[in-house]
């Protein structure tokens, strides 16, 4: 369908809660979620939430093969997810380096639940339960974030651990 504008960080919209899908199968929802991979494909995303297009809906996209901007993750399935809820399964947490469409050209370390389950929708309405371990368990919070308003450098521990791309890995 078409590549979206995402909005950027300071957008009222990003820290909004999302409100839930009610109505699955529509053209509406096709519509969204083919923007959605559209959008993310061509900005070479690992995910994309809907309120980053404007869109304030519990959808998120995100699946990984081969992605410049994460040249070392692990496979990610593709998935459409809608009205996720997502339960940690363990306490173990590790730091890693996030980025975001929507803080363009910046990275910083997040904390993040190393071992979750997510549950929720796919885009006809079937139910989606899966665990999820390492860069897939990270890539989903991150999205499920946007659901809630929140971007990852609200999540950044020390502010020093944040900053542009180009300046932080000059080798990249």
């Amino acid at each position: 369908m078409s590549v979206r504008r995402v909005l950027k960080m300071g957008d009222p919209i990003l820290f909004k809660v999302a409100e839930p899908v009610r109505d699955f199968d529509s053209p509406g929802l096709q519509a969204l979620i083919t923007d959605m991979f559209d959008t993310m494909a061509a900005l070479s995303g690992a995910g994309l939430a809907a309120p980053q297009i404007g869109v304030s809906q519990r959808v998120v996209i995100f699946g990984v093969e081969a992605n410049p901007r994460y040249p070392d993750a692990e496979p990610v399935p593709t998935t459409v997810l809608i009205n996720p809820v997502i339960e940690f399964l363990t306490q173990h947490s590790e730091e890693g380096w996030e980025g975001c469409l929507s803080v363009p050209g910046m990275r910083g370390l997040v904390n993040r639940c190393t071992h979750l389950r997510y549950t929720g929708f796919d885009q006809h309405g079937a139910p989606i339960a899966r665990e999820a371990h390492g860069f897939h368990a990270r890539v989903v919070q991150h999205e499920c974030d946007h659901l809630d308003g929140i971007l990852y450098p609200m999540r950044l521990k020390d502010m020093r651990l944040f900053g542009y791309e180009d300046t932080l890995f000059p080798e990249m």
